[in-house]
């Protein structure tokens, strides 16, 4: 499951970020990694940007940049 599947309000646990290059540096040095907690808080109308709240603050991303976290969900 990706990140961008989750709905307002449920939390998972990062598994991995897909690709390669400055994009995904770029995710994982705004703190996206392997084993961190992560909750969706809310959503932009149409479902993009979404806000994920990551280490006690807030991350707005983009729907194809949350696409490429792998998650597991938080039951």
């Amino acid at each position: 499951m990706t990140l961008d599947e989750l709905k307002t309000g449920q939390a998972g646990t990062i598994t991995r970020i897909e690709g390669e290059g400055p994009m995904v540096q770029r995710l994982m040095a705004l703190g996206l990694l392997a084993g961190s907690p992560v909750r969706i808080t809310r959503r932009a109308i149409g479902g993009d940007p979404i806000e994920v709240e990551i280490m006690d603050y807030a991350l707005s991303l983009r729907r194809d940049e949350a696409r490429r976290v792998q998650v597991v969900r938080e039951t």
